[in-house]
């Protein structure tokens, strides 16, 4: 099997498609509202 089909996820239903990507999408909005939290949040060397 070529190096670039290795890469490719095959997703056979529908079903798992969505949920993948569901969780794609969560996972995306936990990691912006993680950085909305450390907003401002001074986390230079001279802080510690």
């Amino acid at each position: 099997m070529p190096v670039a089909q290795k890469a490719v996820v095959v997703t056979n239903s529908p079903r798992e498609f969505i949920v993948r990507h569901v969780a794609m999408f969560a996972a995306a909005a936990l990691f912006v509202f993680v950085l909305s939290l450390t907003y401002g949040l001074d986390l230079s060397p001279g802080f510690f």
